[in-house]
């Protein structure tokens, strides 16, 4: 067992509902074999467990692992493709980047870079979008099995209107997604998601082949996209007989509890209506919507529809892989909506990024917070001496501020060590306070 003593913040009750930040100073968390199975004060817990090595991180501040909804795998080497919206940049910087993953060897190099980024950047847990080739799908679960993420992926599938490299048949699709499904669902932490790429590029007859594959996995997810851009969703229209977008899926038995359906930034009263009576949940991405130019997301729509919401980095068109970077972006267009807007405090990002992710992904019973019984999949933030995030903390006035402060001027730098399931993960340096250690 293994004392970890800090302070804690999480937020184990909705902020959206009631509940609030919880601050734990000067507190301790035993962990045994990954799970949190005391918490209390750090003196007290110190006393029941003389013997135990105890982990010293009061030079920080400990979150939950982060819990990125959605994240595109192959396109780590687009970031920064600006001035385009959604079609056209896809043409220029996404799917040449997803061609290129039918090189194994490249492929490979993308995905040890993918998932360093993400545990560099606090993330412990992922909903990521595949790629278009299985060998390449198969070298993402290899990567993220060595790192140790907690990975929800699969086969991205299209069968019309993309390049014809990225192009498959409903057979194929089938047959592949089976067998990665076969060799990683339920293998370690990794588990398998039901991808078609976006209505827009798949055929009912291919939409329906992914019904069949989600529901002879058990336990598997689905992803895909949803209402992004205003172009995409008049093509999607067109191309299914005038269909609102999420019934492209919904006839097909797509739109359930499993199901997480990134953007929907311009989502029908009606598909609100659906997502929430199905359980279904959004992956919001607010830098990627920014950068695109695809709009605003309408937080207070589906959160006064029932809707789940929790963040997705995106990546390609995003910024890179930090959520703090996206409950920021988050909080300034609920500020530019205005009245319209979803009035957002640090409580509220951090719930986001943590707690309403690991539910969205069908894991809040082991992670999303730091309470007993979950798996100490946390993070340590220390800013750089005199940096402006240091300053800003020092002169906090309390917790959530100081939580704010980290939102607002925290990056992957501040991460200074990365815990899954008890596990140091990444360890910014052998000064960090993850060293200090200490035994009976």
């Amino acid at each position: 067992m293994t004392i970890f003593r800090g302070t804690f913040l999480d937020t184990p009750d909705n902020p959206f509902t009631g509940g609030g930040l919880r601050v734990a100073t000067d507190t301790a968390l035993l962990v045994q074999n990954g799970v949190i199975v005391a918490r209390g004060p750090a003196s007290d817990l110190r006393r029941a467990h003389p013997a135990e090595e105890i982990v010293d991180l009061t030079g920080g501040l400990v979150l939950p692992g982060f819990v990125d909804t959605h994240v595109h795998f192959p396109q780590i080497r687009a970031v920064g493709g600006l001035g385009l919206p959604l079609l056209e940049w896809l043409d220029k910087y996404a799917l040449p980047e997803e061609a290129r993953m039918a090189d194994v060897g490249y492929a490979t190099g993308v995905a040890t870079e993918f998932v360093r980024g993400l545990a560099a950047a606090g993330t412990t847990s992922a909903l990521v979008f595949g790629a278009h080739y299985a060998d390449a799908v198969d070298v993402l679960f290899t990567a993220a099995t060595r790192v140790g993420l907690r990975i929800t992926s699969g086969l991205v599938v299209s069968d019309r209107l993309l390049r014809p490299d990225l192009l498959t048949t409903p057979a194929r699709a089938y047959t592949e997604s089976l067998a990665l499904a076969e060799k990683w669902h339920g293998v370690g932490r990794n588990r398998y998601a039901v991808t078609p790429r976006f209505s827009l590029s798949c055929t009912d007859d291919l939409l329906a082949a992914c019904h069949t594959v989600l529901e002879e996995i058990p336990g598997a997810l689905f992803t895909s996209h949803l209402n992004e851009n205003e172009t995409e969703i008049a093509t999607v229209a067109e191309l299914f007989g005038g269909s609102d977008y999420l019934s492209t899926y919904d006839r097909h038995g797509l739109v359930d509890r499993r199901s997480v359906l990134a953007h929907n930034v311009h989502p029908t009263d009606v598909e609100l209506k659906m997502l929430a009576e199905s359980g279904a949940s959004v992956a919001h991405c607010p830098t990627s919507n920014a950068a695109l130019g695809s709009g605003l997301f309408p937080l207070d729509r589906h959160l006064q529809a029932g809707v789940r919401v929790a963040l997705g980095s995106d990546v390609g068109a995003g910024t890179g892989f930090s959520l703090l970077k996206e409950g920021l972006q988050a909080y300034f267009a609920q500020q530019l909506l205005g009245e319209q807007g979803c009035s957002l405090t640090a409580a509220h990002l951090l719930h986001l990024a943590t707690t309403a992710g690991a539910e969205a992904l069908g894991l809040s019973s082991e992670v999303g917070d730091l309470s007993v019984g979950k798996r100490f999949d946390a993070q340590l933030l220390r800013p750089a001496d005199g940096s402006p995030l240091a300053v800003g903390v020092a002169h906090a006035a309390d917790a959530e501020e100081v939580l704010a402060r980290i939102f607002t001027l925290g990056t992957p730098a501040d991460v200074r060590a990365v815990w899954i399931n008890g596990q140091l993960l990444h360890d910014e340096s052998s000064n960090s306070p993850a060293h200090q250690t200490t035994t009976g």
